[in-house]
């Protein structure tokens, strides 16, 4: 019996130590992998945070207007920035939110999409920027790598995934456990690796909530998991509200196709038809019209407004604001001004509100300045977690060697990892295909390639 009563804690503490080296050497395997395209992800975010701010200052020029008596009508902006861009036709107008900005007008040729900036008062053009040249965008879409092509922007994804896996493993890691030090203090001096260690801890124990958040509301954005789950959520009912597309008819467009800017819920909703009768007997109403009419009907400042490109489009005026209560599409038939579809935030559905917010919050709009330093604290927090990280590996490993932590005592323990990693996978499939991939070279690949094992075991 009291051979028993020993074994029991002496198995307990094997137990332990190998759960607690096993997600040691998870945790070292996945930041290896992601560092840099976390320090990607934090610094453009950084930037993207303040994109307001940027356009104000360093691209004031184009932004900024002193106002000067009453501004010109939409549809005569529109003609100016298609004169701007020979062969051109405008696409979509946005409205100044505010006095001292610019109108902007989206025109297409065969030379492809450019972004005009006119003066509203005096109509003069201040630039013409492609569209896909413009700062804000090329950092965004540096932010996602998109601008690299899809397989880059997958590798964001798995990113996402396993950033989340970095915040709950690390800290399993951090958890006191009865150290002195390390938790809520940094030891030592930066000479010393438990300098660069606690550091580490205490950054990513500190700001891991808001680093998971960030990671799991960026998730929206992503081309498999987002585009799933928004069909998903559409199909059960939870994404935008179908019924209100019953009774209209509805094109092979979608809402994304015909605008710069719009809400995640509705991106992937359809764009309905003009009726088409109406054609052969009546005129568009045009540009002019069609804004008045999305301001008669309470739409917020700032909103933008796609222009048919057929006898059978639809004006269609979209709001993606800093005020989430003032998100809103509208739809508009191009010949009686009737408003087909009429959809803001208020009529979502309540998964769908917490993925707006949740994206809101995500890119600093939601309580303004406080909101924003949030958010770059959080991208800082990121920065010296790989930082840290990085030196406290160099700090730790052996010469010749990349200095991967121990594999655990047990090997059974690996068991359970498995199963986190398949529920991880169906929650998150593309990160957790990674991850089981990273297990499985673990823990099959290594054990039979000597060099790998000397090397990593």
């Amino acid at each position: 019996m009291s051979t028993l009563t020993a074994a029991g804690p002496a198995e307990d503490a094997a137990n332990g130590v190998s759960l607690y080296r096993a997600i040691w050497r998870w945790h070292f395997f996945a930041g290896l992998l992601v560092i840099p395209f976390m320090l990607n992800l934090a610094v453009t975010g950084s930037l993207y945070l303040f994109k307001d701010e940027i356009n104000g200052t360093v691209f004031r020029t184009r932004y900024i207007v002193q106002p000067t008596g009453e501004a010109l009508p939409a549809e005569r902006i529109a003609a100016i920035a298609a004169a701007a861009v020979p062969g051109s036709t405008a696409t979509s107008y946005k409205d100044p939110a505010l006095p001292e900005r610019s109108a902007i007008v989206t025109v297409a040729s065969d030379a492809g999409a450019m972004l005009v900036f006119v003066n509203p008062y005096d109509g003069k053009v201040l630039d013409v920027v492609g569209s896909t040249d413009e700062f804000n965008y090329v950092v965004k879409r540096i932010h996602s790598l998109a601008y690299f092509g899809g397989i880059t922007n997958r590798l964001i994804e798995i990113t996402g995934g396993f950033a989340m896996m970095l915040v709950v493993t690390g800290i399993y890691l951090w958890w006191p456990r009865r150290r002195p030090g390390g938790v809520v203090s940094v030891r030592g001096k930066p000479g010393r690796r438990v300098f660069w260690r606690d550091l580490h801890a205490v950054t990513g124990a500190f700001a891991g909530v808001l680093i998971f958040f960030l990671a799991i509301t960026g998730m929206p954005w992503s081309g498999y998991w987002g585009a799933n789950a928004n069909a998903w959520l559409t199909e059960h009912g939870l994404g935008y509200p179908v019924q209100l597309w019953d009774d209209v008819p509805k094109s092979q467009k979608v809402t994304e196709d015909i605008l710069p800017k719009s809400g995640w819920i509705v991106e992937k909703a359809p764009v309905p038809l003009s009726d088409i009768a109406a054609a052969q007997s009546a005129k568009p109403i045009g540009l002019d019209k069609a804004v008045e009419i999305a301001k008669r009907l309470g739409m917020a400042p700032g909103f933008d407004v796609a222009i048919p490109s057929d006898q059978t489009g639809v004006y269609t005026a979209s709001l993606f604001p800093d005020n989430l209560a003032d998100e809103r599409t509208l739809h508009i038939d191009q010949y009686s001004g009737k408003p087909l579809i009429d959809i803001g935030f208020n009529q979502y559905p309540f998964l769908g509100k917490v993925i707006e917010w949740g994206i809101n919050v995500h890119q600093g709009q939601e309580w303004g300045r406080f909101n924003q330093l949030l958010m770059l604290a959080t991208c800082l927090a990121i920065i010296l977690s790989c930082v840290t990280g990085v030196i406290m590996w160099w700090k730790r490993r052996p010469a010749g060697r990349l200095g991967v932590p121990p594999m655990p005592p047990k090997r059974s323990i690996y068991y359970g990892l498995w199963v986190i990693a398949g529920i991880f996978a169906i929650a998150f499939p593309m990160s957790g295909v990674a991850i089981v991939a990273m297990i499985a070279f673990d823990q099959i690949v290594v054990r039979l390639v000597p060099v790998l094992k000397r090397v990593l075991a």
